[in-house]
């Protein structure tokens, strides 16, 4: 064996068996902190328009992503990062907060969802449930969320935006600079990954922030360096057994739900662009990524922080090349560093961020060409998850919405037997969720 197989980081991520090396797993995990460092300013101001302090928000949302995503990276070896949910923050911050639901109430809310992911990740009961969704389904979600990441990319280089006057999305400003570094930083990812150049992602990400400094675009900070703020106005703030009543049950449904199938399709969309997956669509060993996440919401709730999951930008050191927990650990070191260092963080414009996302994106689409077009009780739903995952920007309704279309289309069609009978009570489950968003 030579020297690299001494090398204690080789032998405990296993990367030589995962064909991979120090080098590619650290320009990987650059690259998902690169596209993931705008969480540093954006959760801190929603949460902040809850009541709570920015700055103990910004300390516990960095302290937060580094503490799970180094469990995640030591205990599974898988290269997933994990940090607040934007869906959960928004509820979190503006239904909950911003309602008049207390602090402690609202916190006690996200435990209490964490402990019955934990109840059911322990149990078995979510490594069951992916086992028993069907192929199509995992692969729509692949790429249903493929197409949702290009569209936030689009969004964040400002070349698709809401237009609320009609009610759809369409082109933005064409001229503002903003969309210029953008494509700017799209042609330079497609020369560098023509060329097959290694890290070009981040590359790419890091040129086009220079770029952006005589267009305007990339702020350099007045200082570097700057002191965490205390976490104690946010620590243990709970009240689980106000979080137990009835009128809260819709809004534990709001945070448990989407944060279950948007796991699930994080873990399977970026497991299928890193070839993670098994020939039945399943990841090996998936039950240590619920342990972690389930326990990370659980954790990130006793400090007022809202469902920790896994990122979809994870999908960026994925395309890096990161094939192992050292990328995520090295993601996890990159925030450390903004702990003391954010403003350097938050020099990266979302126009520089912005390409990575469509490219990564429209590179998960490849996996559709493994659906079944003859089948119409296979192909329809997976079709309902791509679009409802785009059109809702939720890919847990997607799924949610496809398990239910898959359900009825083998009972009315007399093929019951093809589906697993527990999949009819998940399909249920899902109507149920449906229903608490049209009453709420």
């Amino acid at each position: 064996m030579g020297k690299e197989s001494n090398n204690w980081l080789y032998r405990y991520f296993h990367l030589e068996e995962n064909h991979t090396n120090v080098k590619t797993e650290i320009i990987a995990g650059l690259t998902t902190f690169a596209t993931m460092a705008y969480i540093v300013a954006v959760v801190p101001a929603m949460l902040a328009e809850g009541g709570l302090p920015r700055g103990s928000v910004l300390s516990v949302v960095v302290l937060m992503t580094v503490i799970t995503t180094a469990a995640m990276a030591l205990y599974t070896n898988r290269p997933f990062a994990l940090g607040p949910g934007m869906g959960s923050v928004a509820i979190f911050s503006l239904t909950l907060l911003k309602g008049g639901v207390p602090l402690p109430v609202a916190s006690g809310i996200i435990v209490l969802s964490g402990l019955i992911f934990m109840a059911m990740s322990f149990l078995g009961v979510r490594d069951f449930i992916v086992k028993i969704i069907p192929p199509s389904v995992k692969i729509a979600l692949g790429a249903g969320i493929g197409l949702f990441i290009s569209c936030i990319g689009f969004r964040q280089a400002g070349i698709i935006v809401a237009d609320a006057s009609k009610n759809v999305l369409s082109f933005g400003n064409l001229a503002q600079p903003k969309v210029a570094l953008a494509l700017i930083g799209f042609m330079l990812i497609l020369f560098f990954e023509s060329r097959k150049v290694k890290g070009g992602i981040i590359l790419s990400i890091i040129l086009a922030t220079i770029i952006g400094i005589p267009l305007g675009i990339t702020k350099i900070p007045s200082s570097i360096i700057t002191i965490p703020d205390s976490i104690a106005p946010l620590a243990f703030k709970v009240d689980l057994l106000s979080a137990m009543k009835v009128q809260y049950l819709p809004f534990l449904l709001a945070f448990f739900i989407p944060d279950f199938f948007s796991t699930l399709g994080s873990i399977l969309g970026v497991g299928a662009l890193g070839g993670f997956l098994d020939e039945k669509g399943n990841l090996p060993g998936i039950e240590k990524c619920f342990y972690v996440d389930s326990c990370a919401t659980t954790f990130g709730g006793l400090f007022s922080c809202p469902v920790m999951t896994i990122y979809l930008e994870s999908s960026a050191g994925v395309a890096a090349g990161g094939r192992t927990g050292l990328t995520a650990l090295v993601t996890a070191c990159a925030f450390m560093v903004t702990f003391f260092f954010s403003p350097l963080a938050l020099m990266i414009p979302s126009a520089a961020a912005a390409p990575a996302l469509i490219y990564i994106g429209i590179t998960m689409l490849k996996s559709m060409a493994r659906i079944d077009y003859d089948d119409f009780t296979e192909y329809f739903p997976a079709f309902i998850c791509i679009v409802l995952t785009i059109f809702s920007f939720n890919s847990g309704n997607g799924i949610a919405a496809a398990l239910i279309a898959y359900a009825f289309l083998k009972l009315v069609s007399g093929r019951v037997r093809e589906v697993h009978w527990s999949l009819y009570i998940v399909a249920f489950l899902m109507v149920c969720y449906f229903y608490t968003l049209v009453i709420h």
